[in-house]
């Protein structure tokens, strides 16, 4: 996906965002590492300020999910009470995302939205809503734009597919 379609779906998120949180005094919790491309690029185009504090879990290795997911920073006690949107960058099996929703649900939020720039409909596994997709994708393994292949490959404008060597 190249740069130019990649921030035509981002003004397209802000866009849909602004409309319904710009009353709502929101905390953007996005999520390390892989969301601070998208979260940069939507902070630009929301025509509202807000506060915006970063969480960081994770459950993948290389190109897979190690179906365990690993808090290494969690939620601010400040969610109690706030409007939180939770900002990613994929939601594939959802497992990360669940696990996260589970913790952050303890803190007591008026209210969770979910923002991710891309999602797989076919991985996904689990029962939330996701608020905001920038775009649905098939299941196959991508990375730049924030998202990695063992660290490498975030600083990308475009996205790519990673060719799989067995197939």
């Amino acid at each position: 996906m190249p740069e130019a379609e990649i921030q035509r779906e981002v003004k397209r998120v802000a866009a849909e965002m602004s409309r319904d949180l710009k009353d709502k005094d929101p905390l953007f919790c996005p999520t390390l590492t892989g969301s601070f491309m998208f979260m940069t690029d939507l902070a630009r185009e929301l025509d509202f300020d807000a506060e915006v504090c970063f969480v960081k879990y994770s459950s993948y290795s290389g190109m897979c999910s190690t179906g365990n997911v690993k808090t290494e920073l969690p939620f601010p006690k400040k969610c109690k009470g706030r409007n939180i949107v939770i900002v990613e960058d994929i939601v594939d099996t959802g497992i990360t995302m669940d696990a996260m929703l589970k913790e952050l649900r303890q803190l007591e939020p008026a209210a969770i939205y979910i923002a991710s720039f891309l999602f797989k409909p076919y991985s996904f596994k689990k029962d939330f809503k996701i608020d905001y997709i920038g775009r649905s994708i098939p299941n196959d393994f991508i990375l730049g734009y924030g998202l990695d292949y063992d660290n490498l490959g975030r600083f990308y404008r475009d996205i790519y597919v990673v060719a799989d060597e067995k197939k």
